[in-house]
């Protein structure tokens, strides 16, 4: 009987469909290097440049004098005066306070709404309870409301509970977001599989359990994403600080407004106080962008 080889196996140059190779040696699926043309990275380059350059003129400004940030062609060299503006602005305006303030104001409403939103999120993906549509419905449309509304009301809410002048009035109305929830609610839908939950309950987990063991490690990369875009926002609120708090009890916007004073605002002066303000801010990006970058990763790479 004759027999016929296969022409596949036959040919040992051919690349096995099995592998996922291509000609050449390049192979495709998830182990596959990207590399980029030069006109790529050139672009990326100059994209980083001109993002970085207004953080780079600060530290420009807040290192010159008022007569060297005034000058025409302006000057992009940094100075001698760094240290002599950062104690300037901490004598014109008191910067420390403000920024342990601003820190305790901050990290308090980032932790609450990462908390609430994450609880309110995984009840709005994955608990089933009668109206829940129509609550997250309510939820969303509350974004639609400018918070410039609910001034007048809400000042005369923490007058009533002689709040005023304190630091609870700012923390405590920012606690829960409506952005917030709907952002973990999306993203708990998307990433928890219910038989995960199921098998949970299966297994004789609590809720509670099951949010703390399961959830949490889940939606990590969106609480840390939520969490670096919470703290920014608070941080650099100004308008109801401005109204709720006095020059005693300051958070950094509004202690940067009283810089710089005089017949002549000096620049320099207030470009160092912002340059104060800004670094807490890069500290926390530096903590969570690791997390957020991987959480981008993880979502992005399959198989």
């Amino acid at each position: 009987m004759t027999t016929f080889a296969d022409p596949k196996s036959a040919n040992p140059a051919r690349p096995s469909a099995t592998t996922g190779s291509r000609p050449g040696g390049r192979k495709r699926g998830a182990g596959r290097t990207l590399h980029g043309s030069r006109p790529t990275y050139a672009f990326l380059i100059l994209a980083v440049l001109v993002s970085s350059f207004p953080f780079y003129y600060t530290i420009v400004a807040a290192s010159r004098s008022n007569a060297d940030i005034a000058k025409t062609p302006p000057t992009l060299i940094p100075g001698p005066n760094l240290l002599k503006n950062f104690q300037l602005a901490l004598e014109q305006a008191d910067i420390g306070k403000a920024l342990f303030n601003s820190l305790i104001v901050s990290g308090s409403i980032t932790v609450g709404t990462v908390l609430c939103s994450t609880l309110a999120g995984f009840a709005f993906a994955k608990l089933p309870f009668k109206g829940r549509n129509g609550l997250l419905a309510f939820t969303v449309g509350t974004m639609m409301i400018p918070p410039q509304l609910g001034v007048i009301p809400l000042f005369m809410v923490i007058a009533k509970l002689e709040w005023a002048n304190q630091l609870q009035a700012v923390i405590l109305p920012s606690l829960v977001s409506a952005f917030g929830v709907f952002f973990m609610r999306q993203y708990i839908a998307q990433s928890l599989p219910d038989e995960l939950i199921e098998a949970a309950r299966v297994d004789g987990a609590s809720t509670a359990r099951i949010f703390w063991k399961i959830v949490v490690p889940i939606a990590r990369p969106a609480m840390a994403v939520l969490g670096l875009l919470t703290f920014m926002t608070a941080w650099n609120d100004f308008f109801w600080p401005i109204i709720a708090l006095s020059s005693q009890e300051p958070t950094v916007q509004v202690a940067l407004r009283q810089l710089g004073g005089g017949y002549v605002q000096d620049q320099s002066v207030v470009m160092a106080g912002t340059l104060l303000g800004t670094l807490p801010v890069l500290v926390v990006f530096g903590l969570l962008g690791r997390q957020i970058v991987g959480g981008i990763m993880h979502g992005a790479v399959k198989g």
